[in-house]
């Protein structure tokens, strides 16, 4: 971790004055001392181009899915991930990139000294920025142990005090980051400002900041619906109460833009560098196929007017197969932090659990729908779809997980959240599938290569209090 972290100016300074985003060209080399709108603008696309791109060095998730397959080499397809240091990729996003940069975005506002004219507001103001901040550092949080299970948490914030911090248990963890969340979401003035520049989400629109909040409770919440039923369904019911994301419009994206290096990160990945290196993957062309679903036109591109799949693990040619949608050849597809359609599925499986929020049945046709309609497609072919895959009480799990794959392709971090928690669909492993995966598509990633290097004593005990480091070894809220 010190290592990881000792990296943090030098990856700012060389990150942040190649960017197209005004707030990253002002002043680089005053990093200690710069507004924290330049700051938050950096972490914000940080975090938003780890979930995004399909960089195999970096985020393999589309490929863990299922959602494509490799072309050039099949390494990740088949779960290597030490080759290439993909963990310690993952860690210097989430917590260096991200959580660093929120911290010290933080300080900033904490220090900050209002002018004359801002006294007045200025209380306001700050604490609808910390909660801003907050809510972002909590997303991250939650996703680096979603990830990984037990990681640094109370002793990550503070390199200097605690350089080889301990790693937290991760239910502690998720329960710390519930209370954190209530607390901002009780904090906000949605009558009050927040950043006037740099928030590249909501243009600091705290209305919207709430909704986010309440949908990020939401998915804390769901996350822990089989380990915690109690806390889940309690944590979901306030959510729902409080307001989540209810269209579209809430959506919370990052707007890429058409000039590098702030185009989004699959152009980058296969345009920029010239490679086609992806195909789509067998199991979901041949789902969507199978019910003549619309999507396929925006998931994949015809291949000899088919659409074909990739066997997952094996090497296929580009040429022989259906590459992935004009989406993601296209410079200023949005980046997505968290959608509608994500939440109208979170809501969906609250009333299949619970009874709470609505009708069941209900909440899948509007998810389903939200996805038709994210994908371009119209309600009349999302109703044509829906008769023919209705809802199912008897098994909600396989109708909602099923459903929540197909629709989270370009969400792949969210997807695999689904996948694990309710176990459908029933995917097959990679046919070269490597031997530390033990068979099985991997349910985690194993620690950084640089945490057993030079934080030792802290990876040993992380490792041992989780069942050990392994690719297969379940998250605290998968284990049912």
């Amino acid at each position: 971790m010190k290592k990881i972290l000792a990296s943090l100016t030098a990856v700012f300074l060389l990150q942040a004055c190649n960017g197209d985003y005004t707030e990253l060209n002002k002043d680089p080399n005053s990093y200690y001392t710069t507004v924290p709108s330049t700051v938050l603008t950096y972490a914000e696309k940080q975090l938003v181009d780890y979930l995004t791109t399909p960089s195999v060095n970096i985020n393999n998730l589309r490929l863990t899915m299922q959602y494509w397959n490799e072309t050039s080499y099949s390494d990740e397809s088949n779960y290597n991930f030490v080759t290439r240091n993909v963990a310690d990729n993952v860690f210097l996003y989430l917590y260096v990139r991200s959580n660093k940069n929120i911290i010290q975005a933080k300080q900033l506002v904490n220090d900050y000294s209002p002018t004359a004219a801002e006294v007045p507001t200025w209380e306001t103001v700050k604490k609808n920025q910390l909660a801003i901040l907050d809510m972002l550092q909590i997303y991250t949080y939650q996703t680096a142990v979603d990830t990984f299970g037990d990681v640094p948490f109370s002793q990550a914030g503070d390199v200097d005090k605690y350089p080889l911090p301990k790693y937290d248990n991760a239910k502690d963890i998720y329960s710390q980051l519930i209370t954190n969340l209530k607390a901002d979401l009780a904090s906000i003035d949605t009558s009050g400002k927040s950043f006037s520049t740099g928030e590249k989400f909501y243009n600091g629109d705290m209305t919207k900041w709430k909704k986010f909040g309440n949908s990020l409770l939401l998915k804390l919440g769901i996350a822990l619906a089989d380990s915690d039923p109690d806390l889940a369904k309690a944590t979901c019911q306030a959510a729902i109460t409080g307001g989540v994301f209810a269209s579209s419009t809430d959506d919370c994206n990052l707007a890429y833009l058409s000039a590098s290096p702030n185009f989004n990160q699959m152009y980058a990945n296969l345009v920029a560098n010239g490679r086609n290196d992806f195909v789509a993957g067998k199991p979901i062309v041949d789902l969507m196929n199978s019910t003549n679903d619309p999507r396929r036109s925006a998931y994949f591109r015809l291949k000899n007017g088919s659409y074909i799949g990739g066997t997952i693990g094996v090497m296929t040619s580009f040429d022989n197969f259906s590459a992935p949608g004009d989406f993601a050849y296209t410079t200023t597809t949005p980046g997505i932090l968290m959608n509608y359609t994500e939440v109208a599925f979170y809501l969906a499986e609250a009333s299949a659990r619970w009874g709470i929020g609505g009708n069941a049945a209900t909440l899948y046709n509007n998810a389903v729908t939200a996805s038709f309609s994210q994908w371009g497609k119209t309600s009349a072919e999302a109703s044509t779809y829906l008769l023919a895959n209705p809802y199912d009480s008897s098994n909600w799990q396989k109708s909602i997980g099923t459903q929540a794959w197909i629709a989270m392709y370009n969400q792949p971090m969210q997807s695999w959240n689904f996948w694990r928690r309710l176990d459908y669909p029933v995917l097959a492993p990679a046919v070269q599938a490597v031997p530390e995966s033990n068979g099985k598509i991997p349910v985690r990633l194993q620690y950084p290569v640089s945490e057993q290097t030079t934080n030792p004593t802290n990876y040993a005990a992380g490792s041992a209090a989780i069942g050990g480091d392994y690719l297969y070894t379940k998250i605290f809220w998968d284990k049912k």
